[in-house]
């Protein structure tokens, strides 16, 4: 397996490479994650199981896409494919450090300028990809309403009601959505889609990066609200965000109705005590 990604690195580089030491690093609940070198260059390679390959496809092609904005900086992919009975993904390797005030006030700068790179089709992406290793279904919808609760929050309960959970309201509060997000003006943005404190960091040079992706086009509000649910980010960042992009009258309302889609998506991966904060969420937006 090894021999075959170091062939395919060197075929779409153009330089020989041939790892001489590989170490396993961290690359989140979902894949495994390894460190490999020629003495010289460096790259990440993430793996799982062959029929998995289509995530790693959707995620370069996401990585592509966020590059092109020419605004945040994410790993560049390189390469993906199978080999043996694995599918892999390598990246370009940064090194990563711990950042400072700066860097995290550019964090929030840079990213306000990716949200503002925009489409004409609507809400969505060209092909699904996943949040975790959950599907994520992406299909173009001209309404954002409609496109979230039918591709975020519907198709989340769906897969919810298959592993037994219970949300008593859940018919109620998709019935509510038109009015409650009715006063909002969405512009379609390009979003990271999984942007909470795992997935964002700063180089040794202190340089933000953000990395494993679920992009699509939708509400920046989404990557924010993220971006508050596991802690929340330095408040550097939320100050060079509203500098560069300011959000909305309303976000603070708004943003529980789009961090339940992360915690009925935890339900789904992980099960749990997720019901009830969940539920919580629930009574707390239709309140």
């Amino acid at each position: 397996m090894w021999t075959e990604i170091d062939t395919q690195i060197s075929r779409v580089t153009g330089e020989k490479f041939q790892t001489q030491q590989r170490r396993s690093v961290s690359g989140g609940c979902i894949n495994q994650g390894y460190a490999v070198s020629d003495g010289t260059l460096t790259y990440f390679v993430k793996l799982n199981q062959a029929s998995q390959v289509a995530m790693f496809e959707a995620e370069a092609l996401g990585l592509k896409q966020m590059l092109a904005t020419n605004s945040i900086r994410v790993p560049k992919p390189i390469c993906w494919g199978t080999a043996d009975n694995s599918g892999y993904i390598v990246l370009e390797w940064l090194e990563m450090g711990s950042g400072n005030t700066t860097s995290w006030e550019q964090m929030g700068r840079k990213l306000a300028k990716m949200h503002k790179a925009t489409n004409q089709q609507g809400y969505g992406w060209d092909i699904n990809n996943t949040i975790g290793s959950t599907p994520q279904i992406n299909t173009w919808k001209a309404d954002w309403t409609e496109f979230y609760a039918q591709h975020r929050l519907g198709y989340q309960f769906q897969l919810a009601r298959r592993r037994g959970g219970s949300f008593p309201k859940q018919d109620e509060l998709l019935a509510a959505l038109p009015e409650l997000l009715a006063e909002h003006e969405v512009q379609p943005s390009l979003v990271h889609g999984d942007l909470w404190g795992g997935n964002a960091g700063c180089t040794v040079s202190g340089e933000p990066v953000i990395f494993d992706p679920a992009t699509y086009f939708g509400d920046r509000e989404v990557d924010i609200a993220m971006t508050e649910l596991f802690g929340g980010f330095p408040a550097a960042f939320y100050k060079g965000y509203n500098q560069e992009f300011p959000l909305d009258a309303g976000y603070e309302g708004r943003k529980t109705i789009y961090n339940l889609y992360h915690i009925l998506n935890h339900f789904n991966l992980f099960g749990g005590g997720y019901t009830s904060q969940a539920n919580r969420m629930i009574e707390q937006i239709l309140r």
